[in-house]
């Protein structure tokens, strides 16, 4: 397996001192057979003690260094394989940090986290496994088969029946096992989403009822998942009382041919001991061989999964020798933009031309799905223009070292989104070296500080998973105070004054006019009032610009745009 041994090739040391351990331990394992032969048949049969403790001494100091080699190899195997799977799950997450919102769209979150978790785990078995037996049985069955041979011609006849039947059960099982691993991960990926999607969403289950529905979902996709894993589990449980019966099968066959070779003389008592014994760390080897085969399709599942993430190539990449400063500050510019969503049917912004100079505030508007979030998504490069260019400062944003475009950005989303930690540890994700005096100055510009003042630990207050403990308006002010305290060169708001009541909106948005004088402001909105003040107001329908100018200008220019207020103000505000 390709992914394995990529990862395998960090630890040469590790791997030598595990196959030093593998040695030392089978030939511990296939030494005290012979040792225990030679007591009962020399020691026991002509009474001799000293021989009996001689050896004895001998099988305890061999038994020492097999459990001492027990040890090495459990602590070496396990010491790989949990290695191998954090490189893994660390190499997953900074490529996932590569993708664009494209790839995500791609993969799913859900299948995303899957694949981080689950696979990476049964990667983690499946080394663990390999590790501690793929290595070690062919070493086993090797020494045992020599010894089988060497002990009796006659009764290894018994070994060389029972092997095919072994192999045939092994391949058999893993022919079977590929396709039903591929389903179980498809369908554990498809629980994820739905576990996912109720967790974050039991506010509005609960508050139209529909608990009772998505508890029968959720049942169903589990009993789906429930039902392919014990049809997996079961194929691969046969395997292990299969071995156990063809064992008992042999050492009947073996008892009964040896009791005529024990009575004739041509077998010993001690050589038949050893012989089960050798027969048995064989057969054994075979089964522990055996379900390596049987756990490898669904390692190989996983495998693909992971490697078919880390393959995947973002659309969006920063370029080489891309740029990281320009002489121009605070200058945005729309040229002719067309944009279709990857595999979209049509364009969902046609044309959009524009140009957006420090200090000013432009705003957009327009029905929903007009393109007005899609457009201000293009600026940070989370999507690539179809057609046309974006720059800023007067480089293509295409040109731009990727880390150094967006630290330009103040970017505050229409889903606002807190991180666990404090409320300052959320302030500071704009700005990790922001000291006090920058969390309260941001603070009070977004009109946060009154409510963080109030609280008892203030800025060292706890924020819950999803800042699910702060209101909707508490939590869109963090955010804006987020953006705030890295003093970007760009802001985008992109439907940030939903949550907030008229009063707040109003005093918010004149101090970040005091703020943003040397900055440029893009504002989405669906009020009015939160834009009515902009320099520049651009009308998007269905895609196309439809109207652009000062609020005056588009009441009278614009029809739509006089639509939209006509529903929001009253006729002396309209006048």
């Amino acid at each position: 397996m390709k992914l394995i041994l990529k990862y395998l090739k960090n630890y040469k040391p590790l791997i030598a001192l595990n196959v030093i351990s593998i040695f030392g331990f089978a030939l511990v394992e296939l030494g005290i057979p012979t040792i225990m032969a030679k007591i009962i048949d020399i020691g026991i049969a002509n009474n001799d003690v000293s021989y009996i403790k001689r050896m004895g001494l001998i099988l305890v100091v061999i038994s020492i260094v097999g459990v001492m080699g027990t040890i090495l190899l459990g602590y070496c195997s396990a010491k790989i394989s949990t290695s191998i799977t954090r490189d893994m799950r660390n190499d997953v997450f900074r490529k996932s940090q590569e993708f664009s919102h494209s790839e995500y769209d791609k993969f799913g979150v859900s299948s995303m986290i899957t694949r981080t978790t689950n696979d990476a785990f049964q990667l983690l078995l499946f080394t663990n496994t390999l590790l501690r037996t793929a290595l070690i049985t062919p070493i086993m069955f090797t020494v045992s088969l020599v010894m089988i041979l060497k002990t009796s011609l006659s009764l290894s006849i018994v070994l060389a029946v029972t092997i095919p039947f072994i192999v045939i059960g092994v391949i058999i099982i893993a022919k079977k096992s590929h396709p039903m691993s591929q389903i179980q991960q498809k369908r554990l990926d498809k629980l994820n989403r739905i576990s996912r999607e109720n967790l974050t969403g039991i506010r509005v289950i609960r508050a139209f009822g529909n608990d009772d529905h998505e508890r029968k979902r959720f049942a169903k996709t589990n009993e789906d998942y429930t039902s392919i894993s014990k049809k997996l589990h079961k194929l691969m449980a046969i395997s292990q009382p299969m071995f156990f019966l063809l064992l008992n099968i042999a050492i009947i066959a073996i008892f009964w041919v040896s009791s005529n070779m024990i009575n004739t003389g041509s077998l010993q008592v001690g050589q038949l001991v050893a012989f089960i014994e050798y027969l048995f760390h064989a057969m054994f080897s075979m089964m522990l061989f055996s379900m390596v085969f049987v756990m490898y399709p669904k390692a190989q599942v996983s495998a693909d999964r992971i490697q078919e993430l880390l393959d995947e190539k973002p659309l969006i990449e920063s370029p080489e020798n891309g740029t990281r400063d320009t002489e121009v500050k605070g200058l945005v510019e729309f040229k002719n933009v067309t944009f279709a969503y990857p595999n979209g049917e049509e364009a969902v912004l046609k044309n959009i031309s524009f140009t957006a100079k420090k200090g000013e505030t432009i705003s957009f508007i327009g029905s929903t799905g007009s393109g007005k979030s899609t457009l201000i998504n293009l600026i940070p490069r989370f999507y690539d223009v179809t057609e046309g260019s974006i720059t800023v400062d007067g480089v293509d944003v295409r040109d731009y070292d990727l880390k150094s475009l967006r630290e330009k950005i103040g970017f505050i989303p229409q889903k606002t989104l807190l991180f666990t930690g404090t409320i300052g540890s959320n302030i500071k994700f704009g700005k990790k070296d922001a000291d006090k005096e920058e969390l309260e100055h941001s603070a009070k510009v977004s009109q946060a500080y009154d409510f963080i003042t109030h609280k008892p630990k203030k800025f060292e207050e706890s924020i819950s998973e999803g800042g699910s403990n702060v209101s909707g308006g508490q939590k869109q002010r963090l955010s804006i105070a987020r953006a705030v305290v890295r003093k970007p060169e760009i802001y985008i708001f992109d439907d940030s004054f939903s949550a907030l009541d008229f009063k707040t909106d109003a005093t918010l948005r004149a101090r970040l006019k005091e703020e943003t004088t040397d900055a440029v402001v893009l504002i989405v909105a669906q009020r009015i009032g939160s834009i009515l003040h902009s320099d520049k107001i651009i009308v998007l329908n269905e895609g196309e610009v439809v109207g652009m100018g000062t609020h005056r200008e588009l009441l009278k220019t614009c029809e739509i745009y006089h639509e939209i207020a006509s529903s929001q103000l009253t006729e002396e505000e309209l006048a």
